[in-house]
């Protein structure tokens, strides 16, 4: 099996090192090398416990022919653009199981027109993890709410604050799930 752990962990910027003792259980900075070079045979159980180490699915660790990569031309930083030294590849966010996107068609805060913002919903006992986050909350009758988790209260009170100059805070009572913005997709 050819697999792309180490593209994604270069990515990521990270060492064989790093990603070893990331592991549960940690493993060893040779033993990630040997997967990465196909030395020793990468089972599933490998590839699951590598992937959460490099906060991936491990389908972002396996190459298939069909699936694209997008190869890093430069690094930017502050003081410009500059080569690799080695070189790398970037691969293409996937969906998963359960997300849902917001299409932005009028510029409010700092979203613009023809931003996707993709969000990952959660359930009512993981609504503190989004706590200073922009989330979707579901209205009754089709709507929803868009805004800035502020305030979480006994009783299923969320505190939300809409994007934008002069909005004012929105409160709702219990929903039944929130989704978390986690990747916004903006065309330049």
């Amino acid at each position: 099996m050819i697999t792309a752990i180490r593209d994604v962990r270069r990515s990521r910027g990270l060492t064989l090192d790093e990603v070893a003792r990331r592991c549960d259980p940690p493993t060893t900075a040779q033993t990630i090398g040997r997967l990465e070079t196909g030395t020793r045979t990468v089972s599933v159980g490998w590839l699951n416990r590598i992937a959460a180490a490099l906060d991936v699915d491990a389908a972002d660790l396996v190459t298939l022919p069909d699936r694209a990569v997008l190869p890093v031309a430069a690094q930017l930083d502050a003081t410009g653009a500059h080569a690799l030294r080695r070189s790398a590849t970037i691969m293409p966010p996937t969906v998963s199981e359960g997300q849902v996107a917001v299409t932005v068609t009028a510029s409010v805060g700092d979203y613009r027109v023809g931003d996707e913002i993709w969000c990952q919903p959660l359930a009512p006992d993981a609504y503190a993890t989004a706590l200073n986050r922009d989330v979707l909350v579901p209205r009754p009758a089709g709507r929803f709410l868009f805004g800035r988790l502020i305030g979480r209260e006994a009783g299923g009170k969320l505190h939300l604050l809409p994007p934008g100059p002069g909005s004012r805070q929105q409160v709702v009572t219990s929903p039944p799930w929130i989704a978390q913005a986690i990747r916004l997709v903006r065309a330049l």
